[in-house]
C-alpha cells in the first residue's frame, strides 16, 4: 500500500497563519497549525476556505465577522 500526501503552504482562513497544509483528497487540506478543514477552490487562485457542513435542524449555516483578505 502506498500513501501519497499533497503537501502546500497557504493562508488559512480559520487561524489566519501562513502554515502548512496536508491534502487529504485533490481537493479537501487540513491545516497542520490549528487542525481546520479546508476546501481547495481554484478561481483565478488557489484559496482554501473552511469546510461547513449544514445543522441537522436544516437552518443555513452563517459566519459571523468574515475577513475579506
Amino acid at each position: 500500500m502506498k500513501v501519497n500526501a499533497e503537501v502546500v503552504k497557504g493562508i488559512c482562513p480559520t487561524c489566519d497563519e501562513d502554515t502548512t497544509l496536508v491534502g487529504l483528497t485533490n481537493e479537501l487540506y487540513r491545516c497542520m497549525n490549528c487542525g481546520a478543514d479546508l476546501q481547495q477552490h481554484v478561481n483565478g487562485k488557489i484559496t482554501y476556505l473552511p469546510i461547513m457542513t449544514a445543522p441537522a435542524d436544516g437552518v443555513t449555516p452563517f459566519v459571523k465577522e468574515w475577513k475579506d483578505g
